[in-house]
């Protein structure tokens, strides 16, 4: 039985990650340090033989025994209320967790995938955004700290992968949507739903031009399965280009939900993308992968999935105290 790693485990891609593995038949070890995770995220898997969770931050040493076929490092925090909370923790993920993980899989013979992100194009002067571009990005700015922690998590890993001669794999993850995001994570998918649940009206920051593309949770993981056991060692973009803006996406919410919202515009955050969509011509031609799922059958399967959710998690502004993980 081939062995994994997976760390950010109990978090939202982590977790369908977890479940894809254990489908593909693997021995899965999930780690997290569930500073963002959800331990109620694989709570179904830990009765399983072929699963074991280790309570970890890898920005520590990281020790696993035995063989390691792969790791895919997908902890980190990925919404702008997390990593503006704790940006130091961000910031070392990305770095010394990457380090360490690239150093585990070196010792173990095994392939490693990072989790990179289309945050690394910044606010892109270049539409759609295409491996080859190489962002604008405000290193300095509050989103700094995941930008170039992905952006520094990239180079490290083809630094291995040129000096070490690592087996490495690097996917460039573009909006992804789906159960078991967290309804209060400050995503624009999630905090829409949520406010439809609670009977509030709409928050779209700026004047609502700037556009997103949103790629259902199952398509994303097939593109990172494949990926991961293809040949290619550059960076591949894993999205849904299906633009659309984010006052058309308010609309698209209160249609689904049936609710009579209205929607409010609030100044833009400093930073904020206006545009995001792949190119996803290398994941055609190398992978023969492109999204399946449309966007009205994902959001009407992650809105029945919120919809599920206990009243006191609708209710849920400040889903954790980060306090102890300052540092």
């Amino acid at each position: 039985m081939k062995r994994v790693l997976i760390t950010g485990a109990a978090g939202f891609l982590g977790s369908h990650l977890c479940d894809r593995f254990i489908k593909e038949g693997y021995h899965v070890i999930g780690m997290d340090n569930l500073i963002t995770g959800h331990l109620s995220n694989i709570e179904h898997l830990m009765p399983l033989e072929q699963f074991e969770f280790h309570h970890h931050d890898v920005s520590k040493f990281v020790h696993v025994a035995g063989k390691l076929d792969y790791v895919l490092h997908f902890a980190s925090p990925a919404s702008p209320i997390d990593y503006l909370k704790i940006p130091i923790q961000t910031l070392k993920v990305g770095s010394l967790g990457t380090h360490n993980l690239l150093g585990l899989a070196l010792n173990k013979g095994a392939r490693m995938l990072i989790a990179s992100t289309s945050e690394v194009y910044g606010d892109p002067m270049v539409h759609p955004q295409t491996e080859e571009y190489y962002g604008n990005v405000n290193p300095v700015g509050p989103r700094g700290v995941y930008d170039e922690a992905k952006r520094f998590q990239e180079a490290m890993t083809m630094a291995y992968h040129t000096y070490h001669k690592l087996e490495t794999r690097i996917v460039r993850i573009f909006n992804t949507y789906g159960p078991r995001m967290r309804l209060n994570d400050g995503r624009v998918l999630p905090a829409f739903i949520g406010q439809a649940l609670r009977g509030e009206d709409l928050t779209v920051f700026g004047d609502g031009s700037q556009t997103r593309s949103f790629c259902y949770v199952d398509d994303l993981v097939e593109g990172i399965y494949r990926l991961l056991l293809s040949d290619y060692a550059q960076p591949v973009n894993i999205g849904n280009p299906d633009e659309i803006t984010i006052s058309q996406f308010a609309e698209e919410i209160i249609k689904l939900t049936g609710t009579q919202q209205k929607v409010i515009y609030k100044p833009l955050p400093k930073d904020d993308p206006m545009q995001r969509q792949p190119n996803i011509d290398k994941a055609r031609e190398i992978l023969g992968w492109e999204p399946k799922i449309s966007r009205a059958e994902g959001l009407k399967i992650t809105y029945d999935y919120f919809k599920s959710l206990p009243e006191e998690k609708l209710f849920d502004k400040d889903h954790k105290n980060f306090e102890h993980y300052i540092k």
